[in-house]
């Protein structure tokens, strides 16, 4: 493989330090017109994991290659008053399966202009996903989506269910609308309508790299249209439910919605439910 001289200098330096070892590797792997993002994701994994076991990964490792892409192109500084200066030592994966986990070694410009002292933080790697509500103004009323979840499973939740949006993650080269639509069609069997953006932010950003962009839908919800829907080769298992807005908002209010991006997007909607309805 010809490696592009475009290449950002750090990824350059570091192909060049692993000699023709970490050359073969990243060709046993990779296509030539690989994204410099989508090599630094792989070159993470020379010297821990085999080349075969990497192009196991290699659809999650798009994704996460994706996802930085978006990452590059983040809003402005705003109110934040963080230099921006920080130095990463060895990423060493921990853990590489349909998520990954990484341990980071790296030190930052501290507030006071100090550097800080040298940490050691876990780094849980999921890519950017969507998540949309879809609303009929003229019914004023919206579709949840129901479906087992593991964060609840895991923490003990004895009932880990949840009544969420229509959810999913952005497949390289796919637009976070497109990705809503698509997902909207897997999940509900539904063709949106106008999309209106809720937010876009880190539900987890103490220690997971997810970063999610949020919907509300219009779309026609007549009688009947909610039912059970899912990608079978993914093993999806989900339950529609029409509500009412006023019942939705009461069954925000009595704690029966326990995930922030649907919380989220109920508060927008709220908000906007009038100018929606016009």
């Amino acid at each position: 493989m010809d490696w592009p001289v475009d290449w950002p200098p750090a990824l350059q330096k570091a192909v060049a330090a692993g000699g023709a070892d970490c050359a073969r590797y990243l060709t046993e792997i990779l296509e030539e017109t690989s994204p410099p993002e989508l090599v630094a994701a792989v070159l993470r994994y020379y010297g821990h994991l085999p080349a075969e076991a990497v192009r196991r990964r290699l659809p999650a490792l798009r994704v996460e290659a994706a996802s930085r892409m978006r990452a590059a192109a983040a809003p402005g500084r705003g109110l934040r008053a963080g230099s921006g200066e920080v130095e990463v030592g060895p990423v060493e994966p921990s853990h590489a399966g349909f998520f990954a986990l990484d341990l980071w070694h790296l030190r930052h410009r501290r507030f006071d202009g100090e550097m800080s002292p040298r940490l050691t933080r876990e780094v849980f790697v999921a890519g950017d996903a969507v998540t949309v509500l879809p609303y009929d103004p003229l019914r004023d009323r919206v579709l949840l989506v129901e479906q087992v979840r593991m964060g609840p499973l895991g923490r003990g939740d004895p009932l880990p269910w949840q009544l969420e949006a229509i959810a999913g993650r952005i497949d390289p080269g796919e637009s976070p609308e497109d990705a809503a639509r698509r997902e909207a069609v897997e999940e509900a069997g539904l063709v949106l309508g106008q999309l209106e953006k809720v937010a876009e932010y880190y539900p987890t950003p103490g220690a997971v790299t997810e970063y999610l962009y949020s919907y509300v839908a219009l779309c026609d919800l007549p009688d009947g249209v909610a039912g059970l829907f899912g990608a079978a080769e993914e093993a999806e298992d989900i339950k529609g439910h029409l509500l009412a807005f006023d019942r939705l908002v009461e069954v925000m209010a009595a704690g029966g919605i326990g995930n922030a991006p649907l919380l989220l997007t109920v508060l927008w909607l709220q908000r906007e439910r009038s100018r929606l309805r016009g």
